[in-house]
């Protein structure tokens, strides 16, 4: 209980709120810095994904509110009773659902037709997705934009896919941290631009006698406007990075979403599905530990929802550092085979140190791991994916990772949270550590991919890089 205490007033400190303001200032410097080393291209591709997740975050923090203003105590279904947390649970799971079935879908699509009318096509029923948001008056309204959303949202193999058409074999771990960093700036700012629009919705833009006010329907109008200003930016500035109906090689076959979905499964050893496996049963168990991370940090160590943003700012912050800041230059060093072996062994030290931890120092400690090793691991993860697949399947094969991980998601928070109520507060994240350290196994025989000599023949996958 002592060091509980210790470690709650310690957050309350003044010299560790000197210290995150230190942080937050050497972000910002070194964002500024590194924005000016990006290519044009990738840029704009950045620009067009920060502000799609800039209008996803914008609803998702209020879609709970949502459903329990349309859901009351909960429904009555086929003689159950549905409480409202349950109906919850089914929303957030139909989005994730129908992002799992069409990722592949828009992987290969964007194989056959292109990236950017792709990328243009979910933003278009992203668009549609936040207005039946925002005029929903339902809870079957609500189910039916998050099936929308995620149908729509399943491009995130296909916005990987893009950068690896679009840099070099060398540049693609460093360009994939960029575009996360990104990312992740998009989740930071989302939830506050949400907050301003609830606020907008109350105001009357008409004015005199008549009123006019957007009322509740503003996060999803807004969300909406800021999608298709997206849309229009990336068709007039997001240019094709791929060669359109590219010939199969010799002996290639032409796979279908399903049958690679199968062949990640039945043909385990080959390095794309190690790959594959690498990156679902790493995500999942980091993902899956976090999900306990506030009950954890409170019954360990007392910390609140007023002093939890601290930890997810200190953990955002470090992970923006090492992607923008680090990743490139240790990928030069070490390579992404490498180094993607050291992200996952500083993945497991973080996640198993935080039950260890005695103090907040060590916490600190700890959970500054975590962010380096997922830097370290995801991009370089993908960028060796990029390198052992033809150009033709690029886009499949990124959605089928997205599609493994999101299976990973769905699964490992449940059996994590069962081991936090039954075998302990702490057992979620040896765990997790301990599923984390065996994925470094499957790595071991892929350097030859990371670093392919000039003189050497060019790798199966590469000639179109």
């Amino acid at each position: 209980m002592i060091v509980q205490q210790n470690i709650s007033q310690s957050l309350h400190s003044p010299i560790v709120l000197l210290l995150l303001a230190a942080i937050a200032g050497g972000l910002l410097y070194v964002l500024w810095r590194e924005v000016r080393k990006i290519p044009a291209k990738l840029f704009t591709l950045m620009a067009t994904a920060f502000v799609d997740m800039l209008g996803l975050l914008m609803i998702i923090p209020l879609l709970p509110f949502y459903v329990k203003t349309l859901g009351g105590s909960g429904v009555n279904m086929f003689g159950f009773h549905l409480g409202i947390g349950t109906i919850m649970g089914f929303i957030v799971a139909s989005f994730t659902l129908a992002q799992l079935l069409s990722a592949p879908m828009w992987g290969r699509f964007s194989d056959r037709v292109g990236r950017r009318p792709t990328l243009l096509i979910a933003l278009g029923a992203s668009a549609i997705a936040y207005l039946i948001f925002g005029f929903a008056h339902s809870l079957l309204l609500l189910f039916l934009s998050r099936l929308v959303q995620g149908a729509g949202g399943g491009t995130v193999g296909v916005i990987q896919a893009y950068v690896a058409d679009s840099t070099d074999p060398k540049d693609r771990a460093r360009a994939l941290g960029w575009l996360s960093a990104t990312t992740n700036l998009g989740v930071a700012l989302g939830p506050v631009l949400g907050s301003f629009a609830i606020t907008l919705g109350k105001y009357d833009l008409v004015p005199g006698p008549t009123t006019l006010q957007m009322g509740r329907s503003a996060p999803g109008i807004l969300a909406a406007a800021l999608c298709i200003l997206n849309m229009i930016f990336a068709a007039r500035y997001l240019t094709e990075s791929r060669v359109v109906n590219e010939p199969l090689k010799d002996g290639e076959e032409s796979r279908t979403s399903f049958q690679t979905i199968g062949r990640v499964i039945t043909h385990a050893g080959e390095p794309a599905s190690r790959l594959i496996w690498i990156y679902a049963i790493a995500i999942g168990a980091f993902q899956g530990s976090f999900s306990v991370l506030a009950l954890f940090l409170n019954a360990r160590f007392q910390v609140t929802e007023q002093t939890i943003g601290y930890f997810f700012m200190y953990v955002g912050s470090i992970s923006v550092f090492a992607r923008v800041l680090l990743l490139g230059r240790m990928v030069d060093w070490l390579g992404e085979a490498n180094l993607s072996r050291l992200g996952l062994v500083l993945l497991a030290a973080g996640v198993v140190g935080m039950p260890l931890s005695r103090n907040l120092w060590m916490l600190a400690i700890a959970v500054a791991l975590i962010p380096l090793g997922t830097a370290f691991t995801f991009p370089c993860v993908t960028a060796l994916l990029s390198r052992v697949i033809s150009q033709r399947e690029r886009g499949l094969y990124m959605g089928m990772q997205q599609t493994y991980g999101g299976v990973a998601r769905i699964i490992a928070p449940l059996f994590f949270g069962w081991s936090f109520d039954h075998l302990g507060v702490s057992s979620p994240y040896y765990f997790s550590a301990a599923f984390i350290l065996g994925t470094v196994l499957l790595g071991f025989g892929l350097d030859q991919y990371a670093r392919p000599k000039v003189s050497a023949p060019v790798a199966a996958g590469e000639q179109e890089a």
